[in-house]
């Protein structure tokens, strides 16, 4: 199980983050960036999977700095009350924190990067805007496709689900392959948005499991 501890970004500021040993042999480090409900159980349960796999796992708290230690419910004002922080946080910002991470995993070995819904988005644009990362799997992220003329620095792959209300995977699919063909773009088709997310009315096991599969055998040949 992991535990919480504090990090410094760029700017000095101290943000939490949720941090987890690996099990076993030491694969590697990954960042783990998290839906817009701030770091809460699932995303919790996320880092230590990860970390029971192998990889050095670390979320951090991107909304510290407005509203430190928020985690929010899959209700109507919990999600209100994500979005509106996720809307209000710089993306250089996050990204900075992004980095901060990343550097303390440097001793970990290779490090990568993996994140869903909010995080999907922030990890998309890390692997094109960062430098540093061996591979990155973004898991739904609404801003792909308005940024995917950019293109990754590091081995990266999507995934998306056919029943996701909010994000067309078809026009997302095409956008990212018209400019990056050989980025792979995964559509699930019996999963919504959230499928990762062990909420019941979210989680599509099935295809989570295969999602993940996937990203592991990336992050193993990168």
């Amino acid at each position: 199980m992991g535990e919480f501890s504090k990090l410094a970004g760029a700017d000095g500021f101290e943000f939490a983050v949720y941090r987890a040993a690996p099990s076993g042999a030491r694969k590697g480090g990954v960042v783990v960036i998290q839906e817009i409900f701030g770091i809460d159980e699932h995303i919790r349960r996320d880092v230590d999977r990860w970390a029971s796999l192998g990889y050095e796992a670390i979320a951090p708290s991107l909304y510290d700095r407005r509203e430190p230690g928020f985690t929010a419910g899959h209700d109507p004002a919990g999600l209100t009350a994500g979005v509106t922080h996720a809307r209000a946080t710089p993306l250089d910002q996050a990204l900075a924190d992004i980095a901060a991470v990343r550097d303390a995993l440097a001793g970990a070995g290779k490090v990568f990067v993996v994140g869903y819904c909010y995080g999907g988005s922030l990890t998309w644009l890390s692997a094109c805007q960062l430098e540093g990362f061996a591979a990155a799997s973004s898991y739904y992220g609404s801003m792909v496709q308005a940024n995917a003329d950019k293109t990754p620095k590091c081995p990266t792959i999507v995934h998306l689900g056919r029943k996701d209300a909010g994000i067309p995977a078809d026009d997302v699919k095409a956008a990212v392959q018209a400019h990056n063909p050989d980025v792979a773009v995964y559509i699930y088709e019996d999963a919504g948005h959230g499928f990762n997310n062990e909420d019941p009315e979210r989680l599509n096991q099935a295809s989570a499991d295969l999602a993940r599969q996937r990203t592991l055998d990336m992050f193993a040949g990168a």
